[in-house]
């Protein structure tokens, strides 16, 4: 059973095969990807890993999290399900018409 992993705390430069290569050492991996921006395209700083293995993702944690990637200390743990519903946390307007036609 494969362990998808939140890795934070990105350089703003690191690219998703740069991601994937951090995270070799420790076995296969079947996907990464740094998460960007919609709106500028920018990286935002955090991606997912998922490793093919639960042995493999728990071994990452412990070697990686805490460690220094360029000149940040990354933060890897497990990646926490959505939220049902399909909240991604996006743009709500506040207030709304509270009830005023």
């Amino acid at each position: 059973m494969s362990m998808k992993l939140y890795v934070g705390n990105l350089s703003q430069d690191i690219s998703d095969s740069q991601l994937r290569e951090i995270f070799l050492p420790f076995g296969d991996v079947e996907s990464a990807k740094i998460i960007t921006d919609r709106s500028t395209g920018g990286p935002r700083g955090f991606g997912f890993v998922e490793m093919s293995t639960r042995e493999n993702g728990e071994r990452a944690i412990n070697e990686l999290n805490g460690k220094m990637i360029g000149d940040r200390k990354i933060i890897v743990n497990e990646a926490r399900p959505r939220p049902p519903g399909g909240d991604s946390g996006g743009y709500r307007p506040r207030g709304g018409n509270r009830g005023r036609f």
